[in-house]
């Protein structure tokens, strides 16, 4: 009879053990353990696709891959300081959601998004760069009030800016207008400061447009081009932009023209890598700025 107390007792200190490895296992904090050793926090760069992420990832040292859902974090280095390239997926809430993963599991001090888009200034050709100034959201509009029969008409949507009222932002008048994201000054500068070290085109300041649509009609990007002052369209950067705002994190866009439909511009894949090499120069650059440890 003693035995199989003891048997028991042991079964049950075992299982007891068990469960608490699991509860601790699973209790993992919020924040990466590799980004934790280090008190500097990380700069991220995001890429949506694999073709505008993974040129930058190889450029890293002692790498590391995280998952978090479908979002993919590559944590390494540049030049000894921490930098995580995020493959956040297409589309503006995958890239939300990408960003606020990457805020609260990563503590970083600033965010560059980065990738391909199509022009919307006829004065930008395939490979040209755009800096984003400003970032917008091209893709939250309100319709005209039209009875049935009477039509549809694209060119009377106005903006609707969806963080000017805590009501309905379609009933209230003042928050029919438009809303830009900045682009932080220290990473604009640090960019602007290696404009020399690409030579595939040119770079300007400009306006990041950014939606779930995909624009083929050119009146309508010249709709976009006049009234937002929108040198490209993609489909991630404002939602970006909107989420670090809402955590007080450094952000900026960089943008290559990948195709320009308003001039003719024809769409070439390798526009991506080319982008990822400026902005490494671009992360350099910025890391020069940080203060030290």
């Amino acid at each position: 009879m003693k035995s199989k107390m003891v048997k028991s007792y042991a079964s049950l200190a075992f299982i007891t053990v068990l469960l608490l490895s699991v509860v601790v296992g699973c209790s993992s904090p919020s924040q990466s353990e590799t980004v934790q050793e280090s008190s500097q926090r990380p700069i991220i760069v995001q890429g949506p696709m694999p073709i505008e992420a993974e040129e930058f990832a190889q450029r890293l040292e002692n790498v590391k891959k995280e998952k978090s859902g479908t979002f993919e974090f590559y944590i390494g280095t540049v030049n000894d300081y921490p930098v995580i390239v995020a493959k956040t997926g297409k589309g503006m809430e995958n890239t939300a959601a990408a960003t606020a993963v990457a805020i609260e599991r990563y503590n970083p001090i600033a965010i560059i998004n980065q990738g391909t888009s199509g022009g919307h200034d006829p004065n930008l050709n395939v490979f040209d760069i755009v800096l984003g100034k400003r970032t917008v959201n091209i893709g939250s509009l309100k319709s005209a009030d039209k009875d049935e029969n009477q039509g549809i008409d694209p060119t009377e949507w106005k903006p609707m800016d969806l963080m000017a009222s805590e009501g309905s932002a379609g009933e209230d008048p003042n928050a029919e207008k438009i809303r830009y994201y900045q682009g932080g000054k220290d990473l604009l500068a640090a960019a602007n400061a290696v404009k020399d070290k690409y030579t595939k085109g040119k770079i300007v300041e400009g306006t990041i447009g950014s939606a779930d649509v995909w624009n083929n009609e050119v009146d309508r990007i010249k709709w976009f081009h006049n009234k937002y002052g929108t040198s490209v369209e993609e489909m991630e950067g404002a939602s970006a932009a909107q989420i670090s705002e809402a955590y007080d994190v450094a952000f900026l866009g960089i943008r290559i023209l990948s195709n320009n439909k308003v001039n003719g511009g024809k769409y070439n894949p390798n526009t991506a890598a080319a982008n990822q090499e400026y902005v490494y120069e671009v992360v350099k650059e910025y890391i020069s700025t940080l203060p030290s440890e």
